[in-house]
């Protein structure tokens, strides 16, 4: 590790992929257990997003041993649509998108909020946190490797 200006080491490219497998991780988990053990209804914005979010709790530990530098570009291939579905839904939920784009014709409504904790944080809000902390971890990686 190499110190920052602060003179703390900064966090290995190794570090960072290793923390964005173990958001990808819990977040693969969490959708699970909304889904499977709460019985939430999963609307189709939220299926898109699992199919962002559940291949990189599996791809991203395999480029960690040993570590491989590509595996950053895989993980962004993956979390950058994932980020845009997720931020579309938020914003779909909270009413700046209309609900006359009808992205879930079929099923739960994609604008309907099935959980919501401490009056703001929704599971749409969760994912865009999800994927958008992903993406930044990623990219620092692809940053800190390619020094």
């Amino acid at each position: 590790m190499s110190a920052n200006r602060s003179g703390r080491a900064a966090p290995t490219p190794w570090t960072l992929v290793f923390l964005a497998w173990t958001i990808a991780a819990a977040s693969t988990l969490g959708a699970l257990f909304f889904g499977e053990v709460m019985h939430l209804p999963i609307c189709v914005l939220c299926w898109y997003q699992r199919i962002f979010m559940f291949p990189l709790a599996l791809i991203l530990p395999l480029g960690l041993f040993p570590f491989d530098p590509k595996i950053v570009r895989y993980g962004l291939a993956l979390a950058v649509p994932g980020t845009l579905v997720a931020v579309f839904h938020q914003l779909l939920v909270a009413g700046v998108i209309p609900e006359s784009i009808k992205p879930c014709t079929q099923g739960v409504p994609c604008s309907q909020t099935v959980a919501s904790w401490f009056g703001f944080v929704t599971i749409p809000l969760l994912s865009v946190v999800a994927f958008a902390v992903v993406v930044a971890l990623l990219v620092a990686a692809h940053l800190r490797s390619s020094r």
